[in-house]
């Protein structure tokens, strides 16, 4: 959706960034321990069950129906333990004691757990109904052998390395990360602790994407601060471009900024500069570059987050092969105060949510807005989204809340 004033809608500038993009190709082979936030380069197949046997989920007593179904109490025949199972012969009218983990005795078609008997003189007497297969575990219940555990485009995380693990599976092949380079431009920035001259501020935005991209398990080639001079700012594109997956500037993208930027960029790719309907974050370039993808960052701090946050980090997470859909999750929280908003771009406002005396969520601002206000990152812990055409919302409105991840430590 596009306006009259030429504002392109968040949804078409995703839609037509990704359109272009395709997952790298490039795999290595690692072994589990590396692999965290990696992606599966291709399916994995299980070797073998698991469970491996047939085991008891239970502590308490193997069974066959038959003896159980006579009612009479069974003298315990012997033990089965996890890594002991039970040998020898099972006598008919016997039962066995097992404990969880433990294989399932031959012929055995239910465990009884301990809390539904009784010890008596004459042996164990069950005291509720038995059924076939209760408290089994059987083997390939969980997974079975040349089953796909996870197919390609997997992203790993604690949840799925130690199925891998329990598969015996010790090292997988996983795409390669991407590659992305970094940098400032602007005669007016400084590094922290470097003393600042007039007008001149410190180069927060380098050093905020730097920690996303690292965060995210990106490799991060860092080219510092380029001063507002073509042929360094040209070198420093040709270079970032023979190097990266992915070229990332902040500054230098907003309508009244150094017109050779723009030269630069159409010598050396093929750039679309873009103002979003969003707010704050209007100012945005991407496309292509000899070798790499180029993304243009506005240089006021809020907006530069919020534009990588928002655009960025789903264009990183394609083009690294990870197939789960990037979608934030939003809910619905009642605003509690005034919140201002003009008509005419998505509005992300930084909020602090929490659950009220009613129970419900409520939502309330982190104060001023602006998009040099970077603190309200720290001070908050979600964006109040207002939608595109939505004025101001008044205190008691329902409004569209997205927690904040742990970038920002959600």
């Amino acid at each position: 959706m596009e306006s009259s004033n030429g504002l392109i809608s968040l949804e078409t500038a995703l839609s037509q960034m990704l359109s272009r993009l395709s997952p790298l190709t490039e795999s290595e082979t690692l072994p589990l321990i590396a692999c965290f936030g990696r992606v599966v380069a291709e399916d994995i197949i299980s070797p073998l069950n698991v469970p491996g046997f047939d085991n008891s989920a239970m502590d308490g007593y193997a069974v066959r129906l038959a003896d159980v179904n006579k009612g009479n109490a069974l003298p315990v025949a012997g033990k089965a333990f996890a890594g002991q199972p039970f040998a020898g012969e099972w006598p008919a009218g016997t039962c066995v004691r097992i404990m969880t983990g433990a294989p399932i005795p031959a012929g055995c078609d239910a465990v009884v757990m301990q809390e539904q008997t009784e010890q008596t003189d004459a042996g164990i007497r069950f005291t509720s109904e038995v059924r076939q297969n209760q408290n089994i575990r059987r083997a390939g219940e969980d997974i079975s052998k040349d089953a796909v555990v996870f197919r390609a485009g997997t992203k790993l995380t604690a949840a799925e390395l130690p199925v891998l693990a329990s598969l015996g599976i010790a090292d997988v092949s996983v795409l390669r990360k991407v590659r992305v380079a970094l940098f400032s431009t602007g005669d007016e920035l400084q590094l922290p602790g470097q003393p600042l001259a007039d007008g001149q501020i410190y180069d927060t935005n380098r050093l905020a994407i730097h920690l996303m991209l690292a965060q995210l398990g990106y490799e991060v080639i860092n080219l510092g601060i380029i001063p507002d001079d073509p042929e360094k700012l040209r070198a420093t594109f040709i270079a970032a471009d023979q190097q990266a997956d992915v070229v990332i500037s902040s500054g230098g993208v907003s309508v009244g900024e150094a017109d050779y930027t723009k030269t630069i960029l159409d010598e050396l790719g093929e750039i679309a500069f873009w103002k979003l309907a969003i707010k704050p974050g209007k100012p945005f370039a991407f496309g292509k570059l000899s070798h790499s993808w180029f993304c243009g960052l506005p240089g006021n701090p809020v907006s530069a987050v919020l534009t990588f946050y928002q655009l960025v980090q789903p264009l990183l997470a394609k083009l690294s092969g990870d197939t789960a859909a990037f979608e934030p999750l939003r809910f619905r929280a009642r605003a509690v105060e005034r919140l201002k908003k003009t008509p005419g771009r998505l509005d992300f406002q930084r909020g602090i949510v929490s659950r009220g005396e009613d129970g419900l969520l409520e939502v309330r601002s982190t104060g001023h807005q602006g998009s040099h206000i970077f603190s309200s990152f720290s001070q908050g812990n979600c964006f109040v989204v207002l939608e595109r055409e939505r004025g101001n919302v008044e205190a008691g409105e329902w409004v569209d809340v997205e927690m904040f991840t742990p970038l920002f430590g959600g």
